[in-house]
């Protein structure tokens, strides 16, 4: 952001929500919460804000980029503009050379930059005596053979890796977290000097919380420092735009400032302050060191693991894909995802598919739009039951209206709502479940059938190797899916048949997991009706009794599944050379 070329911050603060915070992340601090008025977990960031001649600079940088966006030219502001810096910073560094350095993607004629790339190398390259990281991402592969060979020397520095326990989002934990992962284990398995501390920022007053990391930082020694916008990603070193601040030591001044704010920033992880940092840290000529006496405190850097489940390892596509350095075609990432055999025929692999999901579709839209949905309400589906009910083959009509009304993405809820109403709770229960799992089986049939071969051939080994996975943690994995339905009923049961489930799993699972909410439906339907055929305070009590024991109920179920999937994340995979 830059104002009026006379004032500029440059760093990894997005101007966004949930960015906001103090140095303390005090938990629960009110003021931390987004412009919805929902709190959000701690933030960590860092920015610089710069004036003067590096200001001008970053102006003319910014109508540069907005002239390559828009091919509009952005004027320049009055020059006699005053400079707005704000009375409540202090200026850390005056009278200072500083430089920028740039990544630009290679974009029709416009050649790529990649001067990140080549400082942060040169920089790692040149450490001494430690490198000290700030980031959010760690998955560059020039970045990581950087760190390698830094590592390798007989004489090799301190690594200090500060990152978040966690990134963002559950999309970011299983894709780049995934990346990280694997980079990690390179570089212990190349730190034969024990001189390599991977870490995150732990504040035990947070609880299960965690702090978000979000900064940008390299510090070498006491004559380099970096900080922007870079993560040290392959997207941040030749993909992205991205743009970061440069400082070397070249004087007393500035290399005193240089290790001030790295001693600031430990004391903010550790809980003290910067003078401390400085003091002990000359006194142990040892980072590593110091960092190791916090383990345990309430304000620390703890050793981060940074392992993913091995299953979700495997299903990660290239990483070209996850963290391109530059644009990928569509046939290029058909090569880097299919296999040579399975790249034949696209249109015929895809046309049973389309055709499904059109079908589906359609079925969909016509519950929602069409008289489908009114024909097939509540009172109309109670007087088909009814009328069911008074043969001697309900057992067999009743499953077998499931199935076609399942086909028909008739919502189950609905169907058990509606067979409670005619045949009582517990009668209800046991046709509605008995329903529902020949339902299921039929729509895993019909998902073997038409979509196993089609989704096998297009994502080949990968979803060869999740399924293998899948078979063997089947009957958890569709229990879960039951309690916890990430998706629709029906489309659960095509996806299973499509997968290598075990038809035996996969009806102990749906068996398992089926049955509670089915079980509260039922009692609380039967409880609703009663209810409202007498209208008293006892009919009240004991409605509101059944409803909270069921909430209890799903709050206790729902835990369970959440504990479960914690867990498996919890499937570490050793670092080479450990056991």
């Amino acid at each position: 952001m830059v104002i009026d070329d006379k004032l500029a911050f440059i760093g990894g603060f997005d101007l966004s929500k949930d960015r906001w915070d103090t140095c303390e992340h005090k938990p629960d601090d009110r003021r931390r919460i987004n412009t919805d008025g929902k709190p959000y977990r701690p933030f960590h960031d860092l920015q610089a804000a710069v004036c003067g001649e590096a200001a001008g600079k970053l102006g003319e940088l910014a109508r540069q980029r907005w002239t390559m966006v828009t091919g509009k030219t952005a004027p320049p502001p009055a020059a006699d503009a005053p400079t707005p810096w704000p009375d409540c910073i202090g200026a850390h560094l005056g009278d200072v050379q500083v430089a920028f350095s740039r990544t630009v993607p290679e974009i029709d004629q416009q050649p790529g930059v990649r001067e990140i790339e080549k400082v942060l190398i040169d920089a790692i390259a040149s450490a001494r005596q430690s490198i000290y990281i700030e980031n959010e991402y760690l998955t560059s592969k020039s970045i990581g053979d950087a760190l390698l060979q830094a590592i390798g020397k007989a004489d090799a520095p301190e690594i200090i890796l500060v990152l978040p326990e966690k990134t963002g989002n559950w999309l970011e934990q299983n894709t780049m977290d995934v990346l990280r992962w694997r980079l990690l284990c390179r570089l212990r398995e190349a730190d034969h000097h024990k001189r390599l501390y991977i870490c995150y920022p732990e504040h035990r007053a947070l609880g299960d919380e965690y702090i978000s990391l979000h900064s940008k930082l390299l510090i070498a020694d006491d004559h380099f420092l970096t900080l922007g916008s870079a993560n040290l990603s392959n997207r941040s070193m030749g993909f992205d735009t991205e743009c970061n601040l440069v400082v070397e030591g070249h004087d007393a001044a500035t290399r005193c400032a240089i290790l001030d704010l790295r001693n600031r920033l430990l004391g903010e992880h550790l809980g003290t302050d910067a003078e401390s940092v400085a003091r002990e840290t000359a006194e142990h000529q040892s980072l590593m060191a110091y960092i190791e006496q916090f383990r345990g405190r309430e304000r620390a850097l703890e050793p981060l693991d940074g392992s993913v489940p091995e299953f979700i390892e495997n299903l990660l596509p290239h990483q070209r894909i996850i963290d391109p350095e530059s644009p990928v075609d569509a046939e290029e990432m058909a090569d880097m995802m299919l296999p040579p055999e399975e790249r034949k025929s696209t249109l015929r692999q895809l046309a049973p598919a389309l055709i499904t999901l059109v079908l589906l579709a359609a079925l969909a839209a016509a519950w929602r739009w069409t008289p489908l949905s009114e024909w097939l309400d509540t009172e109309s589906l109670q007087a088909l039951m009814t009328q069911v009910n008074q043969y001697p083959f309900a057992l067999i009509a009743v499953p077998s209206a499931y199935v076609v009304a399942g086909l028909l993405s008739v919502p189950l809820t609905l169907l058990v709502i509606v067979t409670v109403i005619v045949f009582g709770a517990w009668q209800g229960f046991l046709f509605g479940l008995g329903g529902a799992l020949l339902s299921a089986v039929v729509n895993f049939a019909l998902g073997r059938w038409l979509a196993g071969d089609l989704v096998r051939r297009v994502a080949g080994r990968r979803l060869n190797t999740l399924s293998e996975k899948l078979a063997k943690r089947g009957i958890i994995t569709i229990v879960t899916l039951r309690l916890v339905p990430i998706a629709p009923y029906g489309v659960i049961n095509l996806v299973a048949g499509a997968s290598r489930v075990r038809l035996r799993d996969f009806i102990i699972g749906s068996l398992i997991g089926l049955s509670p909410g089915l079980l509260a439906i039922s009692i609380f339907s039967d409880q609703v009706i009663e209810t409202i055929r007498k209208p008293d305070l006892g009919a009240f009590a004991v409605l509101a009794a059944v409803a909270g024991a069921l909430a209890v109920g799903g709050w206790m179920l729902y835990r369970w599944a959440q504990k479960r999937d914690d867990n498996d994340s919890n499937d570490k995979v050793m670092p080479p050379g450990q056991s």
